[in-house]
């Protein structure tokens, strides 16, 4: 899983799994579903994330990380 913050656009993008989106739906405004060819959702896009979401702190329980990369 990755999470990918754009501040030129105030976007973030949560990437759940390694694969490429073959369909999108807009489940609210500026917030978008994709999913790949097999129906499984494959990230989140969040326009205007800094009004959506709370970008000052990430907290993790209990999710089974076997690698963290910090970028």
């Amino acid at each position: 899983m990755k999470l990918n913050y754009y501040p030129e656009t105030d976007s973030l993008y949560i990437d759940l799994i390694d694969s490429p989106a073959a369909d999108s739906q807009e489940v609210r405004p500026g917030v978008v579903l994709d999913f790949d060819a097999q129906g499984r959702l494959v990230g989140i896009d969040i326009d205007h994330a800094s009004q959506n979401a709370s970008l000052d702190s990430l907290h993790i329980d209990d999710l089974p990380v076997r690698q963290t990369v910090l970028g």
